[in-house]
């Protein structure tokens, strides 16, 4: 099996710029003046039938900067970090076809044999996510099927396409508005990837330096450092993963909630159906980075 990792780190103390001392900008800098930082992490394996599996992540910040010396460094470094993930949404919808919505504050994606999928939390209003969507994915020749469920705070959409059938799920929690887009593809999953039929299946891993704790539907689970912090790497790593960190469940909407090291307790809502498999990994600055693995 051949891997490849990257890893990206843009924040606001990397980039010391002294030539900005004299520029214009400084001058205007307002007290609250925020900082820009993205993170990025990708991968890309392939087996021994030269099958390919891609994932990918993103997370975004917005920090308030403490003095005129880091509002004057965050200049250059938030420009980078927007350029950067404006590439990283080009990036997503070239290599699975799917495309993210605007503003996005956290993303993942996977193509993989099994499935093509993305996520993204916005703080757009869950009606401007739907427009976007439906203005889209209508330009590129998608129907929607009959059925769609459209209400204040979620909304669940098939779509018809070329390529087979795709659903978007979408719903507003803390603010922010929850986006999944995903096709099934006609691979075969391994054994340790797939649910419990009419079941659904989280698997759990922890990407930072640290241990970190998630907890699900009253299920505790503590995660050492780095413990199946490449799940979403490839499928047949994702199925090696050991019994103590899959969690079985039935269908229905769930409450996940993580604790890492230096972090406030996060916790979000998300709708699982029967037959689907998830990735919920710890990620850095205590973010969650759900991945849909099947």
């Amino acid at each position: 099996m051949k891997s490849r990792t990257l890893g990206i780190l843009l924040a606001g103390g990397l980039v010391a710029t002294m030539a900005l001392l004299a520029s214009p900008v400084a001058a205007s800098l307002g007290r609250n003046s925020e900082v820009d930082s993205i993170r990025i992490g990708w991968s890309s394996t392939s087996d021994q039938d030269d099958d390919v599996d891609q994932s990918w992540w993103a997370v975004r910040s917005h920090e308030t900067a403490d003095n005129f010396v880091e509002r004057l460094l965050s200049i250059p470094v938030g420009m980078l970090a927007r350029r950067v993930g404006a590439g990283f949404g080009v990036k997503i919808s070239e290599g699975t076809g799917l495309p993210l919505p605007d503003g996005w504050a956290l993303a993942t994606a996977k193509n993989s044999p099994l499935i093509t999928s993305v996520y993204a939390e916005t703080p757009r209003d869950l009606a401007s996510v739907l427009g976007f969507y439906r203005d889209v994915l209508g330009k590129r020749g998608w129907t929607e099927q009959d059925g769609a469920v459209v209400a204040s705070d979620r909304a669940e959409i098939a779509f018809t396409t070329a390529r087979g059938p795709t659903l978007l799920r979408l719903s507003r929690q803390d603010d922010k508005t929850i986006a999944e887009l995903s096709r099934r593809k006609s691979g075969h999953a391994t054994d340790g990837l797939l649910p419990e039929p009419g079941q659904v299946r989280l698997m759990l891993g922890n990407k930072t330096d640290e241990a970190a704790v998630i907890t699900v539907a009253e299920q505790t689970i503590e995660l050492a450092a780095h413990a199946g912090e490449k799940l979403a790497s490839s499928d047949c790593i994702a199925g090696q993963l050991p019994d103590s960190q899959k969690i079985d469940l039935p269908p229905g909407k769930y409450k996940v909630t993580l604790e890492a090291a230096g972090s406030a307790a996060l916790s979000r809502e998300f709708v699982i159906a029967a037959n689907e498999t998830w990735g919920l990994l710890a990620g850095t600055d205590g973010a969650l980075l759900p991945v849909r693995l099947y």
